[in-house]
């Protein structure tokens, strides 16, 4: 790889404000809203950034950087590797500032996130996803042109997530815990570095599904891990096959633990925002409702983050309707 890549350092709260002015004109401040479930659960808050304007939260992240390209680099056009949220986040963001945007897209991504990708112009390149995993690693791609965003390894980008943070505690100050999936690693180091600047004592903990989950493995072994068992699955926006080494010191030092859920506990939490809140979400944004769920992560209260709403409508339903009531 010949790019020499910026050197790891802490997400500063100063930066997180900047990057909040910064992105106010593209994205939504979500609401944060509480799951009634009843005396016997934990008290959970839900932050529903399924509701930004790409109905995930990657835009908050894609704006900052974008924002922050300089005029010759954002001509030049820029270009992603995503299995649909990324994507759509980087191409929302480019479209608006006038750059052309290519994708180079997981093949089994949604149809939903294809089609939506599209409709924001962007030039879509289907791959396997181990060549995505491998492009993300190399950070080059052949037919990708233009100034890469990496979609979670990317300092701007991180910056751009960690504005969720600031929100979540102005709007739930008395929060014990926060729950975040984890994918590439970008969100809960974005949202765990600002609450941590403002709120160390609040619990920040990441999740995964049992088919794939590295950062617990890493967690468990103390260092980066590949996850030997790596299995894909409707959870296509959490896990992966292995946790990036920059990614785990990014991490390290601002979560708190490593939380693992079953398939089919994503599946009923799932189910459950959609019976009691009306809320659809995909299966990595579920993920975290299914880790408060199991009580590891205290009484609350919990804001879990439903990181996206990305979901074939024919999918959720099968996938709802199949879950245990």
């Amino acid at each position: 790889m010949s790019t020499t890549l910026e050197a790891i350092r802490p997400i500063e709260l100063a930066e997180v404000q900047e990057a909040r002015k910064r992105i106010a004109g593209t994205i939504v401040r979500t609401p944060l809203i509480r799951l009634e479930l009843g005396p016997d659960y934990p008290d959970i808050r839900l932050k529903l950034e399924n509701l930004q304007p790409i109905n995930a939260y990657k835009l908050r992240g894609a704006a900052n950087a974008v924002a922050m390209l300089s005029e010759s680099e954002r001509k030049r056009g820029v270009w992603t590797i995503s299995a649909g949220n990324a994507g759509q986040g980087v191409a929302y963001a480019a479209r608006q500032a006038s750059a052309p945007c290519t994708v180079v897209v997981i093949e089994t991504a949604p149809k939903s996130k294809l089609e939506r990708m599209r409709a924001l112009r962007a030039k879509l390149i289907p791959v396997t996803y181990d060549a995505a995993w491998k492009a993300l690693d190399e950070r080059s791609f052949p037919g990708a042109e233009g100034t890469f965003v990496h979609p979670f390894d990317d300092h701007n980008f991180i910056a751009g997530h960690g504005t969720m943070g600031l929100e979540i505690l102005e709007d739930a100050p008395d929060a014990k815990a926060v729950i975040a999936s984890i994918g590439g690693g970008g969100l809960i180091t974005g949202v765990g570095s600002a609450i941590k600047a403002l709120k160390p004592d609040v619990r920040v903990w990441g999740v995964e599904p049992e088919t794939a989950a590295p950062a617990a493995l890493s967690f468990e072994k103390g260092s980066p891990q590949v996850f030997e068992n790596f299995e894909q699955s409707f959870v296509d926006g959490a896990g992966g096959q292995s946790v990036f080494p920059r990614m785990w010191e990014r991490m390290k030092p601002v979560v708190d633990g490593y939380l693992v859920v079953s398939l089919d506990e994503t599946k009923r939490a799932m189910r459950l925002m959609a019976e009691k809140a009306r809320i659809i979400s995909e299966g990595a944004g579920a993920l975290p409702v299914a880790a408060a769920l199991t009580g590891k992560a205290g009484k609350g209260p919990i804001v879990a983050i439903v990181s996206g709403g990305n979901i074939d409508m024919k999918k959720f339903c099968e996938l709802i309707g199949v879950c245990a009531a």
